[in-house]
């Protein structure tokens, strides 16, 4: 007994050692997790108890009186009014736009593989630099776009594109479209020359012209996909800050002051960190919504693509 006692504690031993291995070789990238991720969320939680003035850092516990005041604030109800009106403008026609895209692309084309590879051009652009032109774009006294409805005698005067509403959420929902649109083009593309040509033929001996092929053939294959991109899309678009803020800052008095530039404002225009931090966790609250959406629908992919 002794005898056969001695290989399972070698056993045991081994695999001691391997879990302790193992947690070894975890350790940094767990302590990169807590550093970026856990230690920054705690910190907000703990901010927007407190009444925290942002040069000096010196607060003072308030309790919930930070999200009371944001709940009850008009302001960030606007902010939020606008965070939506963007998003879901921007990604009505990121889809539109993608998904006919897409489909173009799918098609044996003049250089297509020259039009692949341009399409994505915007995506990978710096917001920056891609503000930087669409402001030269848009500008009311030299800009190109006026010139041009000046020259077709579209217009008697020059418009003033990011100085008023609406032309202001216009000009940003436009640019957000370009910017983003390729990502939901990649997305498509590489299902659309996943679906097996066999449905379209049995679709077209059935008598199905091409609107009939997209909405019996095309369409339900890229359900899927575009529930995905469809989630990820509002999830980024949410919480865009840069090409809002290179675009407008917020203006025209405030009437494209989004959710980020809200906390942005709060935070180093206002000096009210604590009051920043709780539009913050108000914002996060609605990203958790959004991301166990998008965890629920990957997995209930996943399951469907095991199954079959």
């Amino acid at each position: 007994m002794a005898t056969a006692s001695l290989p399972a504690m070698g056993v045991r031993s081994l695999e001691s050692t391997y879990s302790r291995l193992g947690i070894l070789l975890i350790a940094p990238a767990m302590l990169l997790l807590v550093a970026t991720i856990v230690y920054p969320l705690l910190y907000a939680l703990w901010l927007s108890l407190n009444s925290v003035y942002t040069p000096t850092q010196q607060s003072s516990f308030v309790g919930l009186a930070n999200y009371r005041d944001m709940l009850g604030s008009s302001t960030f109800w606007f902010s939020l009014w606008v965070t939506i009106v963007w998003t879901t403008s921007t990604l009505i026609l990121q889809i539109f736009c993608g998904v006919g895209m897409a489909l173009l692309l799918n098609e044996k084309i003049l250089f297509r593989s020259a039009a692949r590879s341009l399409v994505l051009f915007p995506y990978f652009v710096s917001t920056v630099v891609a503000v930087l032109v669409w402001r030269w774009l848009f500008n009311d006294l030299y800009g190109l776009l006026n010139q041009v409805l000046l020259e077709l005698h579209i217009v008697d005067a020059p418009v003033n594109w990011l100085g008023q509403m609406p032309n202001a959420m216009i000009s940003i929902v436009l640019v957000g479209t370009w910017k983003y649109f390729p990502f939901v083009v990649i997305a498509v593309l590489a299902r659309l020359q996943t679906i097996p040509l066999s449905l379209y033929e049995a679709a077209r001996m059935d008598g199905a012209g091409p609107i009939g092929r997209f909405l019996d053939v095309t369409l339900p294959q890229l359900r899927e996909v575009l529930g995905v991109v469809i989630l990820l899309r509002i999830i980024w678009d949410f919480k865009e800050f840069d090409l809002l803020y290179l675009m407008t800052g917020g203006g025209p008095i405030n009437q494209t002051r989004s959710v980020p530039l809200l906390v942005y404002q709060q935070a180093f225009g206002l000096n009210q960190m604590g009051a920043a931090s709780a539009s913050a966790v108000g914002m996060m609250v609605v990203m958790g919504v959004l991301m166990a959406a998008y965890l629920y629908r990957s997995q209930r992919t996943r399951g469907q693509d095991a199954s079959r």
